[in-house]
This record gives C-alpha cells, structure tokens and sequence, in this order.
C-alpha cells in the first residue's frame, strides 16, 4: 500500500512524492474498512454455504468485480454503501435452462435464505431482497451484495461464464476470473509491491494495495466527483480499471503512474470497422465502449472529463516551486476536498514534528471557502437504465 513517508523524511519529498501523498491518503479513506470487508466476506460465504447445502454442492459463489479487484471506492451515495458484485455459478449447460428460470431458481433459493435466517433470529441475515435486472440484491448494513447468476460458457473454460439480463434475449459473456489474474498481473509489474508483499507475509494480500490500484480509485474518485449529477454518462469502472491496465508500466509513484497512464490512454482506445472498441482482455469479444456507438454522448463525456483530468494532472507536475499548501488548493480544484482534507491534515500534521514547519502556510488553508471540485455540466441527453434496475 502506498502510505506517508515517515516525519522525518517529510523535508525530502519531491512534488511528485507529496502529490502521491495526498492523493493515495484521500483514496484510502474511500476504502472498504477491514473489518467492513471481513464481514462482507463472511456474509457471502454464509449465502454459499446455504445454496450448496439446500440446492448443490456444485453452486460456486465467489466475488467479481471491484472487491476482487481491491479497488473499491465509496459511492457517492445517501447511504455511502459499498456495493459488492458476486457470481453464484450453477453448473448447468445453456440449452438445459433459460435466463429467467435460472435467475428464479437462484432467487428462490435467496427468498428462503433470507425467511430462514429471521425465523431463527439470526441477527447476520440480509435486511432487504430485491431483484434487478441482472442479479438478486441483499442489502447488508454499509453494504450490499448483487448476486448475479450465471451458468458455466462452454466455449470460453475454464472461467468463462453466462450472465442473465432480463432486457436482452442472449446470455452475457464473463470471466471475471480471468480478468482478476490479469489485473493482477499487470499489477505486478511493480517491484515495490512484490518487495512489500516479501516484506509482510502476516498481513493479508488484500491489506497490500498496489500503484496500479490506487491509481484506477483515483480515477473513479475522481470520476465519480465530475459525473455526481450525470450518471447516465458516468463511464464504467471496468472502462478505466482496463484503460489504466493496458497504460500502466510499472510506476511505483502514484502520481508519476498517473500521469504516464493518462499519456497512453488514448492509444488504447480502437476504431474497428467504424466501432469504438476497448476489448475485455479475458475475453476478446467483448467490447466495454459498445454503448459509445450506441450513445454517442458517452464518448463525448468520457472525452471531456478525461481531457480536463489530464490537464489538472499536467498542471500539477509543474509546481516544483510552490509549498504543500498551494498544491493542495489545486487539488481541491479537481477532487473532492473531503477526503483531501483528511489526508493533507494527516501529512502536515507529519510535517510539523520536523524542522521544515516554516512551509507550512497559516492562510486560512483548510476553511469553508474551498470552491471545490468541477463537475461536469448539467446536460439532458436522455435517461439510459442503471444494469440493476
């Protein structure tokens, strides 16, 4: 995990390390909580003890997306739940059942569930069951998980899988398996993160974040921030989680990664025969911009939030003359000042103990005047569905 460097070093940062700092101290705070985790993981477990009991052993649940990734990042929500995609994989070929029965037999199963754990009084069971458009919700306190039911793809093994959406007639293809050990290995390519991994054997590898993921919560922060009242448009979190791992080379300093990433980014981004294309790297068929040729006011939001991040970004490097107080304030420019705040608080407080105080400015810095973050516009270009509802 990136983390601040020692008070004593703190006179020796670069601007490159300070702005690392910060902005890998703000995502932190976005982080799903261990013990938060713990038990989300221990709840989904419990899910798939009960479906193999009462319905298979074969039933696999196991998690995708985010949470198997380690790049989760609070929503911006009334709530602030996490949400946490799970697979329950029925071993069943596709000819043998239909996507809405093996959606209602998995349902089935989560209704009982849920009946058996209050008829027993269990205080861990789910609070809330609701079904969506491509998986089961059981709501939790400070999270939720969305269970999506799949069956094995016989053409993609041995991780492939077939999703159900109840507004489209084919089964969706997935291997978020696959992707997860892709992901981690371009992670890899780290050799921090291996010597930190060598370093704490008695730490659980998910406690370990790496640059490359740190770097895709920075950019859905961030994203998340600019699009909060435009969420039609928001792009995807697998669109930049695959965009910053193709582009990604190796940087072991977040905001040196950063910056290189969103360099190559656009190299990534295809036209082929007259579709823009960025494929799954599990799975070649599948396109995670296929709504960009569809709704072409996708593209031209990605694009323009992409272009104002990298000229913030470009903007930052260039501050090797100026304290960590103005950096700061051109941050909050562009992020959130939440969670910004809490991580400058945390690295002056560092500062303070050295014999560096004086760069410390008493401006009023940290006061209620902060304009904040640029969001994007409001615009108007019709409602597109949320995949859950």
């Amino acid at each position: 995990m990136n983390t601040l460097r020692p008070a004593g070093e703190a006179d020796t940062d670069s601007l490159e390390q300070m702005l690392s700092m910060l902005l890998d101290g703000a995502v932190e705070t976005l982080d799903i909580a261990p013990h938060l985790y713990d038990t989300a993981v221990r709840r989904y477990k419990d899910v798939g003890t009960w479906l193999g009991r009462h319905e298979s052993p074969d039933y696999q649940i196991y998690s995708q997306g985010s949470f198997l990734l380690g790049t989760v990042v609070r929503p911006q929500t009334p709530t602030g739940e996490y949400d946490i995609d799970l697979v329950c994989r029925i071993p069943l070929h596709k000819t043998s059942t239909t996507q809405d029965d093996l959606k209602q037999r998995v349902g089935d199963q989560l209704i009982a569930y849920r009946s058996w754990k209050q008829q027993q009084g269990h205080s861990d069971g789910p609070s809330s069951l609701e079904s969506r458009r491509r998986c089961w919700t059981l709501g939790y306190t400070g999270f939720h998980l969305d269970v999506l039911p799949a069956i094995p793809d016989d053409e993609h093994q041995p991780h492939g899988i077939l999703l159900t959406d109840k507004n489209l007639h084919k089964w969706q293809h997935g291997n978020p398996i696959g992707y997860a050990d892709w992901f981690s290995a371009r992670s890899e390519l780290s050799h921090s993160l291996l010597e930190k991994r060598a370093s704490i054997a008695d730490v659980p590898l998910w406690h370990i974040r790496s640059t490359l993921q740190r770097l895709v919560q920075v950019l859905k922060w961030h994203c998340m921030t600019y699009f909060d009242d435009d969420t039609d448009n928001r792009p995807p979190s697998i669109l930049l989680t695959t965009l910053a791992g193709r582009a990604y080379r190796g940087e072991d300093d977040l905001f040196t990664a950063l910056r290189n990433v969103l360099a190559a980014i656009p190299g990534f981004i295809e036209r082929r025969n007259g579709q823009w294309w960025v494929a799954n790297p599990a799975h070649k068929e599948e396109n995670f911009t296929d709504k960009w040729n569809e709704y072409p006011e996708r593209r031209q939001a990605f694009m323009t939030w992409f272009g104002e991040l990298a000229e913030n970004v470009d903007n930052l490097s260039l501050m090797h003359s100026e304290g960590l107080d103005a950096v700061y304030s051109h941050l909050v420019k562009s992020f959130d000042p939440g969670p910004l705040q809490h991580s400058f608080t945390r690295y002056a407080n560092r500062m303070k103990n050295t014999a560096t105080q004086q760069r410390m400015s008493t401006t009023g810095l940290l006061s209620s005047t902060t304009t904040g973050p640029r969001r994007r516009p409001q615009t108007f270009h019709g409602q597109h569905t949320d995949a859950r509802d």
